[in-house]
């Protein structure tokens, strides 16, 4: 009949996976208002932050699973079929899933188009190196979890933390084009075969430079910078290196020096922090080091660190 639709379960316009069972799913859209279906991963951070435009609606139903809300000193959980409503928000609102979560979302501004095709491409590319690289598995995710919470600590703007978000996941998408056996050798790399690693934040730039998501290129390119210089690809230091760089560098690390490798161990989160701290002002930002210490003693992960 026309005028009437029927989906069935599963059935959406488009979808747009992230990492495993993370999902943003246009169901229907119409006269500028979209109808969206969100699954979240267990853990994940996730944030509603105040539209440019005072009069949009933003409107989240729980359809299963649970939530956990910070407003002022007050931490507030919402369930199955409590709801949250949003319009002239003045303030972020960052949300942590407690277990996997479903959300039936109603925006009255397009917003699905943002993360759509090329978004997804991207993202399958991210995946194939996660594929070939034994040490990269859930990496992206970590690192984006990690720089999010410190964009939060550092109160960035929404243009800055939306883009930084899909910067961190896809920081390494370079490595793509860097042979499997480079990537997983256990043994010290040669110089060429540092030369090739080295190539990875360029050629992730240039990937996404032509896309809709250009605004991400620098800062995908300067991840691997060092503040005094000494970084790659193109030297840079200080402030030439953006903010969002600065933070998926510190993000990056600490993941690197907190999971196993073939020749050591995992280090404790109290000695990665240590670690970062040593080379704070000379190759992180001090700032970004400093907040992220912070976000890991009020999480518990460390009481103080080893000078």
């Amino acid at each position: 009949m026309d005028g009437f639709k029927v989906g069935k379960k599963g059935e959406f316009l488009e979808t747009v996976d992230f990492e495993d069972n993370t999902s943003l799913s246009l169901i229907t859209k119409g006269d500028g208002v979209e109808i969206l279906h969100q699954s979240i991963e267990e853990g994940m951070l996730f944030y509603v932050y105040p539209s440019e435009n005072p009069n949009a609606v933003e409107f989240y139903f729980v359809l299963s699973g649970e939530i956990f809300y910070d407003l002022g000193n007050q931490r507030e959980r919402l369930g199955p079929e409590d709801y949250f409503t949003t319009r002239g928000l003045k303030e972020p609102i960052y949300f942590t899933a407690l277990s996997k979560v479903t959300l039936l979302c109603v925006f009255t501004e397009q917003t699905f188009f943002h993360i759509s095709k090329e978004i997804s491409k991207l993202m399958d590319i991210m995946k194939q190196v996660e594929d070939k690289d034994r040490y990269t598995h859930k990496h992206s995710h970590r690192v984006a979890t990690y720089s999010v919470r410190i964009a939060q600590k550092l109160e960035l703007n929404k243009e800055q933390l939306e883009n930084l978000t899909v910067a961190a996941f896809l920081h390494d998408i370079g490595k793509i084009h860097v042979p499997s056996e480079v990537l997983n050798k256990p043994g010290r790399l040669t110089t060429e075969e540092f030369d090739l690693i080295k190539k990875h934040p360029f050629d992730g730039a240039e990937m996404v430079r032509n896309s809709y998501y250009y605004e991400l290129a620098p800062i995908i390119e300067q991840h691997h910078e060092r503040l005094d210089g000494s970084g790659y690809p193109n030297g840079l230091s200080g402030d030439e290196i953006l903010l969002e760089s600065r933070i998926i560098a510190v993000s990056d690390t600490f993941d690197a020096m907190t999971e196993d490798r073939v020749y050591r161990k995992a280090l404790e989160d109290h000695v990665a922090i240590a670690e970062l701290k040593k080379f704070a002002g000379k190759h992180f930002d001090e700032d970004v080091v400093a907040a992220f210490e912070q976000i890991l003693i009020e999480e518990g992960k460390i009481i103080h660190t080893h000078e």
